[in-house]
């Protein structure tokens, strides 16, 4: 007798579905059945949405503090020493910079670091992102910190700055003599490294000075529209700010799409730090904040052609002699790890998309079409001190 005509024999019905294979399917508490007769199916409907509403608002607002129209307020930050001032001197081996891949703060100063070549003089230490482990925040150590012995970013915050009660984020920049905080603003370390002049390092300079007055429009546009307009999209709690910020930040990429179809970079021939600001929020975009933050009505592979030939340019940049380059300070497969199984209010089921894989785009591409690593010094501009001494 065939299977599928036993399975209709006189047998239980879970006998029946385990001999054919099946399972019974999984219906939950039934609670629209057995309530059906007291309580109507839409005030049942009605008060569990308003609760698991509440509970979503609670969260998001621990989550990303939120102004009363329901728009993210990014929150500030408490340390901004500045190395080159006297209480930093530029000295090799002196500073600790604390970095977690999914950050896309973080991966700015990783690219500040890779592209000025100071990889040998400034010690990096990667924080792995989990709130289950970390005391306060999302970040902890993957061993004790040499230093404090620490094993979360808190603990490294509560030894250098004993009293701190604010909220222990990365990027942080340490200042190992003195066993102290020095910054953990991302666009104030990116200037700092960028300061920190020392032998061997590539000799480029992220901010010429005749270039600043650009460099400054292009960072704050990006850092208001781009940067966190992702984040004001993804941690909106009302449909107003959340359109609002959709708005403003594909409003802002058609703005830069039409300046990197005119020109190589966004300050013209050659690259600077408003491009290392950038290229964070655009290489996390299609995977993590086009479905997860619902910035998706335009992606950057599909519909910013230029924005996506300018990435090629940017990460074809190589440092010689040494081993940290731009294309090695992100982990997209990680990043998006982070994003879906962390951010938990917003995918509570912590199922991560199958993404495609980041070199697939270039696979697409023939090869006379690929950019060929070309040197860090031909895409920025060297330092004035550099070129003399050469």
């Amino acid at each position: 007798m065939p299977p599928s005509y036993a399975c209709l024999g006189k047998r239980s019905r879970a006998r029946n579905l385990s001999t054919c294979g099946a399972t019974r399917p999984k219906k939950g508490l039934s609670i629209l059945e057995w309530t059906g007769g007291v309580i109507p199916q839409g005030v049942l409907v009605s008060g569990v949405k308003a609760a698991w509403k509440a509970a979503w608002l609670t969260f998001m607002r621990e989550l990303a503090p939120q102004d009363a129209e329901g728009a993210y307020v990014r929150p500030t930050y408490s340390f901004e020493g500045v190395l080159g001032s006297p209480d930093f001197p530029l000295e090799t081996g002196r500073y600790r910079l604390y970095l977690g891949n999914p950050c896309p703060w973080c991966h700015r100063v990783g690219l500040a670091l890779a592209a000025r070549g100071l990889g040998d003089h400034v010690e990096v230490v990667h924080l792995l992102d989990d709130a289950e482990r970390a005391s306060r925040g999302g970040w902890v150590l993957r061993a004790p910190d040499p230093v404090s012995g620490a094993r979360d970013l808190r603990g490294v915050y509560d030894s250098l700055s004993p009293g701190y009660r604010g909220r222990c984020t990365a990027p942080l920049l340490v200042d190992l003599a003195a066993r102290r905080i020095v910054c953990n603003e991302s666009s104030l370390i990116v200037r700092s490294l960028n300061a920190l002049r020392l032998p061997g390092d590539s000799g480029v300079d992220l901010a010429p000075q005749h270039l600043l007055p650009e460099i400054e429009r292009w960072n704050d546009r990006i850092q208001a529209d781009i940067n966190n307009g992702v984040y004001r999209c993804g941690f909106a709690t009302t449909q107003a700010a959340y359109e609002a910020a959709e708005f403003s930040l594909h409003q802002a990429l058609e703005t830069v799409e039409s300046a990197l179809a005119a020109s190589p970079f966004l300050c013209g021939a050659a690259a600077t730090e408003a491009d290392l600001r950038l290229l964070p929020t655009v290489q996390r975009f299609d995977a993590v904040y086009a479905t997860l933050f619902r910035c998706g009505r335009r992606r950057i592979a599909h519909d910013y052609p230029a924005v996506d030939a300018w990435k090629a340019r940017l990460l074809a940049a190589h440092v010689p002699g040494q081993a940290l380059q731009l294309q090695d300070c992100y982990d997209q497969a990680d990043a998006a790890r982070s994003y879906y199984t962390q951010l938990f209010p917003l995918n509570p089921s912590g199922i991560v998309p199958v993404l495609e894989d980041p070199g697939k785009s270039l696979e697409r591409q023939g090869a006379e079409e690929r950019p060929a690593p070309v040197p860090i010094t031909s895409i920025f501009q060297v330092h004035p001190q550099k070129a003399l001494a050469a």
